[in-house]
């Protein structure tokens, strides 16, 4: 059966409507099974369910992805883009034949900070990085990314949902569909923000018109109790088995009452998404809990917001979480308009560590090769200051070239793909487009995508639109 008919078969039931009307008394008997918490032998979720395990087009080189989402844009020119030319033109207003498809303000600005050749592959890589550099070997770096709109929350709707202004699905929702989870005891897909919400909100992981079962459980990523990362856990006034009992009770009133309104996909979701809750209390604490790691595993991420959430990113794959989205600079985003040098040298500080520790630690695991990695952000910044340029220079927002870096999962190490003129101002070779990136990290995941689509309104909808091809020369 194919993906976008999946979800509703010919009669216009799902699946587990047609089992309830089709009076083979299997309803009950799946329903106490599920809420035990158990699966197959072969550990495979159950394919009737909205969440069960899916086979892909084809072969996968990545089973799961875990996006590091650098909220606000880095400033690509100062981190993996190397740009030595911006000291013949620093403090000056730049050539205007290289500026000239765009309108700029402020005077050229170059890095503070030097770039080295790093590991056999050579990639130059900041010094704002030192512990991400000795990965250098399995980093593959776009430097030629580009978007529509040089503003944030257009630039995160794009960057996570394909679209800067239409409510779709996002790159989350679309793999959890496509796939089906691992593991029921978990979400699919999990987004990790902490201390508030970046630009467009929730926005960035909807599941729009697909089920809402697919779309991104948000976790506030603050917090270090298991408990207060997960609220509402554990229940304080009931065992297990009774609660279990009145749970079998309320989902087959509540099957009931879907069994007459002819399948209402949104009652359909609150239904799933009320077992899934219940699934959880066996498993989500343990999984969100970074304590029950080796004492060598912790300080090997350190014990910072970011590492305490990369930790738990690595703990969810391990546990057949599909996606997993780890936001860092909610709070006190990568958008240095001011003072670049000061802030990005303390976002840098903040990230390296971690992001150096999660591919180790992957590879430790057994996992690098199979699970996605990738970081950067909606835009990046101008190899400009702005104006005025005061004691505390800053970089505005920049679409057309900037950087970003994928691990594992079937692209190359130690790669650098597209080029961007001799100032960063645009990409000029090999341009990778937002797209062509979704393109290709379904691609890696198994899909063609073009054929993984959802029937919606009258048409076929996919998460590349019309637009996006494979980059191939990025891939293993």
């Amino acid at each position: 059966m194919s993906h976008q008919s999946h979800q509703r078969l010919s009669l216009g039931l799902s699946r587990r409507s047609l089992l309830q009307r089709s009076g083979l008394g299997l309803g009950s008997l799946a329903l106490a099974d599920l809420l035990a918490g158990q699966t197959r032998a072969d550990g495979v979720v159950d394919a009737s369910s909205s969440l069960g395990q899916r086979e892909p087009h084809f072969p996968g080189k990545a089973k799961r992805v875990i996006h590091v989402f650098a909220n606000g844009g880095p400033s690509q020119v100062d981190t993996f883009d190397p740009k030595p030319a911006l000291q013949k033109f620093h403090g000056k207003t730049i050539d205007p034949a290289l500026s000239k498809d765009r309108r700029l303000g402020g005077v050229a600005h170059a890095s503070p900070f030097k770039f080295r050749k790093h590991g056999e592959s050579g990639v130059e890589i900041s010094d704002l990085f030192p512990k991400l550099a000795r990965h250098a070997d399995k980093l593959c770096v776009i430097r030629s990314m580009v978007t529509d709109v040089p503003n944030h929350e257009p630039g995160l709707m794009m960057m996570n949902c394909g679209d800067i202004v239409r409510p779709r699905p996002c790159v989350g929702s679309w793999a959890l569909y496509g796939l089906g989870t691992e593991n029921q005891s978990l979400p699919g897909f999990v987004v990790m923000c902490p201390t508030g919400l970046p630009t467009a909100a929730t926005a960035n992981w909807r599941s729009a018109f697909l089920p809402g079962i697919y779309q991104g459980t948000y976790v506030d990523s603050q917090h270090t109790d298991p408990e207060q990362l997960v609220a509402n856990i554990n229940n304080d006034f009931l065992p297990h088995k009774q609660q279990q009992r009145q749970m079998q009770l309320i989902q087959q009133l509540n099957r009931q009452h879907l069994a007459d309104r002819d399948s209402d996909p949104q009652l359909e979701t609150r239904i799933e998404s009320l077992e899934l809750a219940f699934r959880m209390q066996a498993e989500a604490r343990d999984a969100f809990d970074v304590r029950l790691e080796p004492e060598s595993i912790r300080e090997l991420y350190g014990d910072t917001q970011q590492g305490r959430q990369l930790l738990i990113a690595r703990r969810l794959a391990q546990r057949g979480v599909r996606y997993v989205q780890v936001y860092h600079g909610a709070g006190q985003p990568w958008d240095s308009h001011a003072n670049i040098d000061v802030n990005h040298k303390r976002l840098c500080k903040e990230s390296d560590q971690p992001l150096a520790a999660l591919l180790t630690d992957l590879q430790q695991q057994g996992m690098l090769e199979d699970t996605l990695v990738i970081w950067g952000g909606e835009i990046g910044r101008t190899p400009t200051v702005q104006l005025p340029v005061g004691p505390r220079p800053g970089r505005d927002h920049h679409h057309d070239g900037f950087s970003i870096w994928m691990a594992g999962g079937g692209v190359k190490g130690g790669h650098v793909h597209g080029v961007t003129d001799e100032v960063g101002l645009k990409a000029v070779e090999d341009r990778v487009h937002v797209h062509d990136l979704h393109a290709t990290i379904l691609h890696l995941l198994g899909f063609d995508h073009t054929a993984l689509t959802y029937r919606y309104a009258g048409r076929d909808f996919r998460l590349t639109d019309v637009h996006g091809n494979v980059v191939h020369d990025i891939l293993a």
